[in-house]
C-alpha cells in the first residue's frame, strides 16, 4: 500500500541557500531508492521558512529501509544541525 511522508521543517533566516544543496544531496539520494515514487516540496504562503517535502513510497518497510540507511542520516543530521531541531516526519497511508 502507498504512503505520503509528510516532512515538515522550519528553515531559519539566511540558512536557505545550505539547507537547498543539502535537500538536494538527499532528494538525489531518493530517486534511487527501491520504492520512492515522488516528492516535491512546498514553501508555506503565509509563514516564511516553514517548509514541507511529500515524499510518496510504495510501502513504509521501503520507507524505513531509506531512513534507517547511513547515507541518509548523516545528510539528515546535517539538515538538523543547521536548522538547529529535528525533522518532524508524519506518514500517511491511503
Amino acid at each position: 500500500m502507498a504512503v505520503k511522508i509528510l516532512i515538515k521543517r522550519q528553515v531559519p533566516e539566511g540558512k536557505e541557500k545550505e539547507l537547498a544543496v543539502l535537500l538536494t544531496r538527499l532528494r538525489t539520494l531518493t530517486m534511487s531508492r527501491s520504492g520512492y515514487i515522488s516528492g516535491e516540496t512546498l514553501k508555506r504562503f503565509d509563514k516564511p521558512g516553514e517548509t514541507l517535502v511529500i515524499s510518496t513510497w510504495r510501502s513504509v518497510d521501503e520507507w524505513r529501509e531509506w531512513v534507517l540507511n547511513k547515507e541518509r542520516t548523516d545528510i539528515q543530521d546535517q539538515i538538523d544541525e543547521l536548522l538547529g531541531q529535528k525533522t518532524d516526519y508524519e506518514i500517511y497511508v491511503y
